[in-house]
């Protein structure tokens, strides 16, 4: 299965998911409401708005919308590989082609399920799942008796997929050997039994494994600006990774992955532009060419499985543009009328007669669909949507920019609510990405639509450091975290402030992951706003250097690059963390934190919370005991979603 999504354009994909979130673990979750799961501080239920000339929706509405991963389709081209939250929990599902039938493969109450493909040639199931939300997946075989088995047992490794070698193996990456380090082993897709392929002691990622199974790609980080790619042909007997991107200066290389034939290696490169754009390496030859070049980042390019079509992902001003090629004639795809939004995870059967996708919008969760290519329309298998919910009361965000304190035109998504006019002027919140180097996107988010339903303004921020706009407007914020780009959230609120439909006195900010650290710093290091809502934000940026995850040891320096070493940089890391500075905090904050996340600890918050209180300053704090970096229980989702209203319309 290959399944097109955007990606990073610098290398460092480790980097971004540090502190990057999607608060619901996929920005649209939810299902039918489930009971509230119990947290360890649960906050005032949330009061009644008042009536408006359109619907408001509650959170248990707004989560009761389904989320759906995955559109693997098998062997026969028969059914879809899904997994689907409707339960509360994510679990698989075996889908026809024409949707009418949904078939369970798992009944998990506690861990999400999330699929990975289908066996070749028969019906037996990959996917993964870790414990509570404490990341360290493994990678398990669903037997068409049902029967399950670990494919990567153990306590404290995390193992990821690494594609097929035809119909008879398949690779996988694991960290059991060394937690610092991902070794490659090779299963046999019959037996399970294993042989180690690549041994790695230097610190590489693997980056892509060519369809033969013959050539690896790896990628070495220098620094969050620089970082290399390497080829490494597993029948050379000296195993020597071979450097093919020698440059001068600092350049970022992200590996798309090998052509079908294992003739060409797929690379994107800012060398010699702003943007990531695609290059090909010739393994016979050892020249790289431009192979493909666009006005954004190309974040993304692949092929399907018998390369009859090429499929081209730009990230353009925070959305998606999708161009499929037909690789015989050189032409684009014409597909079918669909609706407005951007496509996502796209496969193809094994023939190429099939297409399915999802399409996703500001006010429509991502729907899957199959196409048979060629017919005049495509079929929509579900309704994401609850159906209580009418789309036209949700808001399309539009793209706007504003000028930061030293000119940088900032850019961010502008949510306004249906009640906000200049005689009804709204409260507004300024949301704050994940990262850093996270991005802002178009795309249905139910946090953001909720709180637009109910008549806040959102201004979704992607402040300086954020991926999308070019390599200079990315390195904008290196070690100047809490400076720089907390200055472009207070020049956010500046900008709302000259809306004529915004209450001016009434503006807020909140976000989750590095989000939640913007938040914290907005609220100790400035008085620009009523409130800040922190969803596990890092807030001793000393401490969460010094216990990144062992398996992010490949990414240390390029972390330390950008953000600084502990243990060089410890006065201005302390400077610039909110724990340091509680005393400083004097408006009120709303904390919200799982207790199993493994990249920004529970003490982190605990220890905030303690400071803001000792302060004097109202606190509130919601601690999931079942959760990890981001909430994958709907209950829990819905328990903080009505926290963050209840806390909103108490404060601002």
């Amino acid at each position: 299965m290959k399944s097109y999504q955007v990606q990073r354009t610098r290398s460092s994909v480790i980097l971004l998911s540090l502190l990057t979130v999607s608060i619901l673990a996929g920005c649209e979750k939810a299902t039918a409401p489930a009971e509230p799961a119990a947290a360890a501080v649960v906050t005032a239920e949330p009061t009644t708005t008042k009536a408006a000339v359109f619907a408001n929706y509650s959170a248990e509405q707004f989560y009761a919308t389904r989320s759906y991963q995955g559109s693997a389709i098998n062997h026969n081209g028969q059914s879809l590989l899904v997994a689907s939250d409707e339960t509360g929990v994510f679990n698989l599902y075996r889908v026809s082609l024409d949707g009418k039938s949904w078939q369970p493969l798992t009944t998990s109450t506690t861990d999400a399920i999330l699929p990975v493909d289908w066996f070749p040639k028969d019906d037996r199931v990959l996917y993964t799942a870790d414990q509570g939300g404490n990341e360290l997946h493994h990678l398990y075989v669903l037997e068409a008796d049902g029967k399950v088995v670990d494919l990567t047992p153990g306590d404290k490794l995390k193992a990821m997929f690494g594609g097929w070698l035809g119909d008879t193996a398949f690779f996988v990456m694991s960290n059991e050997r060394d937690p610092k380090f991902f070794d490659l082993y090779q299963y046999d897709a019959k037996t399970y039994a294993r042989t180690l392929v690549y041994q790695n002691k230097e610190g590489f990622e693997v980056a892509a494994i060519s369809d033969d199974g013959r050539y690896l790609a790896l990628s070495k980080e220098r620094t969050n600006a620089d970082n290399n790619l390497y080829l490494l042909d597993l029948q050379d007997p000296t195993k020597t990774p071979l450097h093919i991107t020698p440059h001068d200066g600092n350049v970022t290389f992200t590996a798309h992955g090998f052509s079908r034939d294992g003739k060409q290696l797929i690379f994107g490169s800012d060398q010699s532009s702003e943007f990531s754009q695609a290059f090909s390496y010739d393994l016979a030859s050892k020249q790289s060419v431009v192979y493909q070049q666009a006005d954004w980042d190309i974040s993304y390019i692949g092929f399907s499985k018998d390369n009859k079509y090429k499929v081209t992902a730009v990230n353009a001003d925070a959305s998606t543009k999708i161009q499929i090629t037909d690789q015989n004639t050189g032409q684009p795809l014409q597909l079918p009328k669909l609706p407005d939004g951007d496509l996502r995870g796209i496969s193809f059967s094994a023939d190429s007669q099939y297409l399915s996708f999802y399409v996703n919008a500001d006010n429509s969760p991502s729907n899957l669909y199959v196409w048979k290519i060629g017919d005049a329309s495509a079929n929509r298998l579900t309704q994401a949507l609850d159906s209580n919910i009418n789309e036209n009361n949700l808001v399309m965000s539009e793209v706007v920019r504003f000028a930061s304190f030293d000119g940088v035109q900032i850019p961010a998504l502008l949510y306004q609510p249906k009640q906000a006019s200049a005689n009804s002027r709204v409260p507004a919140v300024i949301w704050i990405h994940g990262g850093p180097g996270g991005q802002s996107r178009t795309g249905y988010n139910p946090v953001i639509q909720h709180l637009v339903n109910q008549g806040y303004a959102v201004l979704a921020v992607n402040n300086r450091g954020s991926t999308g706009y070019g390599k200079t407007f990315f390195h904008l914020d290196d070690l100047k975290h809490g400076e720089d780009d907390l200055q472009d959230i207070v020049y956010g609120k500046k900008y709302l402030q000259s809306l004529n439909w915004v209450a001016t006195d009434r503006i807020g900010v909140m976000g989750g992951s590095y989000g939640g650290y913007l938040t914290m710093a907005a609220m100790a290091f400035t008085d620009e706003f009523k409130l800040g809502i922190n969803i596990f934000g890092v807030t001793n940026w000393v401490r969460t250097l010094e216990s990144i995850p062992p398996w992010w040891e490949s990414f240390r320096e390029s972390l330390y690059a950008e953000l600084g070493d502990p243990a060089k940089d410890g006065e201005r890391l302390r400077r610039i963390s909110p724990l340091f500075h509680g005393d400083k905090v004097k408006k009120p904050v709303l904390v919200v934190q799982g207790a199993n996340d493994p990249r920004v600890l529970q003490v982190e918050s605990d220890e905030m919370v303690a400071a803001i209180k000792k302060n004097g300053v109202p606190v509130e704090y919601v601690l999931f005991p079942d959760e990890g970096h981001g909430f994958v229980k709907k209950a829990n989702r819905i328990t903080a979603q009505n926290a963050y209203l209840a806390f909103l319309q108490k404060y601002l």
